[in-house]
């Protein structure tokens, strides 16, 4: 037996759900209200973190449909909706997508549709990966500096040496410059990395 259900979903609670209940009803599906989910959730996160919907996959069996107005309702992204198109479609569930048409998005044209979706996505993704490796390099030609800025300025650094070749605590000298325990720790990892680095230079002389 086919048994009929919606998933609809807005990203505030300023928002409501009325609007996509009433489209789904004017494409001719009938859904009893029970199987009418409703969730209020960021479109940015996951679909199978979303609790409302996870409870809904649980709910699904072999032969049902589930309908949504948009792709986004069934993930945060095209490839987010794929993997949960294809869950579906792995335990026998048929999704239909207003947005699309009301295609069966587990028929060979739904699939199809996804696969081009899916195609775009990762081009714009590879694209956006390009340019922010060209913006490293370009910045770094430029001599920019990344990652966050030393707690200690030279002259102090060259003080935190000091007070550790004379034996004082790690937190003594924390104390001392006002600042972290570990920003002393890594001026002493430094050392010791400089240390063992000018003993294998002698040593290769």
């Amino acid at each position: 037996m086919t048994r009929l259900f919606c998933y609809c979903r807005v990203s505030t609670v300023e928002q409501t759900t009325e609007n996509q209940i009433q489209e789904i009803e004017a494409a001719g599906f009938n859904v009893a209200k029970q199987r009418v989910v409703q969730e209020t959730v960021s479109g940015s996160v996951p679909a199978m973190e979303r609790k409302g919907f996870a409870k809904l996959v649980d709910r699904l069996e072999d032969h049902d449909v589930l309908i949504v107005t948009k792709l986004d309702r069934l993930g945060r992204n095209a490839m987010d909706v794929r993997a949960t198109v294809e869950r579906l479609y792995g335990i026998g569930v048929r999704v239909h997508c207003l947005a699309l048409g009301g295609v069966d998005l587990t028929s060979p044209a739904g699939k199809m549709t996804m696969g081009v979706i899916s195609a775009v996505a990762e081009f714009e993704r590879d694209l956006l990966i390009e340019r922010t490796q060209a913006g490293l390099r370009r910045a770094k030609s430029e001599g920019k500096v990344f990652g966050r800025p030393s707690a200690l300025s030279e002259a102090q650094r060259a003080v935190v040496a000091e007070r550790l070749q004379e034996k004082v605590s790690v937190a003594q000298i924390a104390r001392e410059m006002r600042t972290s325990r570990q920003t002393i720790m890594r001026v002493r990892d430094t050392m010791t990395v400089s240390t063992v680095a000018s003993s294998e230079r002698q040593h290769q002389l």
